[in-house]
């Protein structure tokens, strides 16, 4: 269920909450065919089925970073922010790539509002734990903390 927050003071409120799961999202052969094209990253794991079914992980397995990128689509399930002049992504502070995504596999994404701080320029600060877990997988696909900022 998407929480939805409306302004820099309800914002604030969502310091230490739990924002909940998203909805699972199939990971396709063809996205990772186009995330490869969009970044020059070719490699075989992610790309050549054949070979990648005798490979280490038994078949092609998604980028890290396409896995990373996804945080953009998955985090706006869970949080719809209404009434701010503009948010921009401030940055990463910790990511880590646990386990890698099979390609026809499903994640989805589990956040939890770490904290809100105000800053200068009329806005705020959040600071965003995020866990993508793979559906049938006990360890998670990607661990970030994310830092957002939204101005009035």
């Amino acid at each position: 269920m998407t929480t939805t927050v409306h302004g820099l003071d309800e914002i604030k409120q969502l310091a230490g909450r739990d924002l909940g799961v998203g909805n699972w999202l199939e990971i396709t052969q063809e996205r990772v065919n186009t995330f490869a094209d969009a970044t020059d990253d070719h490699q075989w794991i992610h790309l050549d089925v054949d070979r990648a079914r005798s490979g280490p992980f038994g078949g092609t397995i998604a980028h890290g970073y396409l896995t990373l990128s996804l945080l953009i689509p998955l985090y706006t399930e869970l949080l719809d922010i209404r009434g701010v002049g503009m948010s921009v992504n401030y940055g990463l502070e910790k990511v880590r790539f646990p386990s890698p995504v099979p390609v026809g596999g499903k994640i989805r994404l589990a956040g939890k509002v770490a904290s809100v701080e105000e800053v200068s320029g009329n806005g705020v600060q959040m600071v965003l734990d995020f866990t993508v877990e793979i559906d049938g997988s006990a360890k998670p696909a990607c661990v970030a903390r994310a830092v957002y900022r939204h101005y009035a």
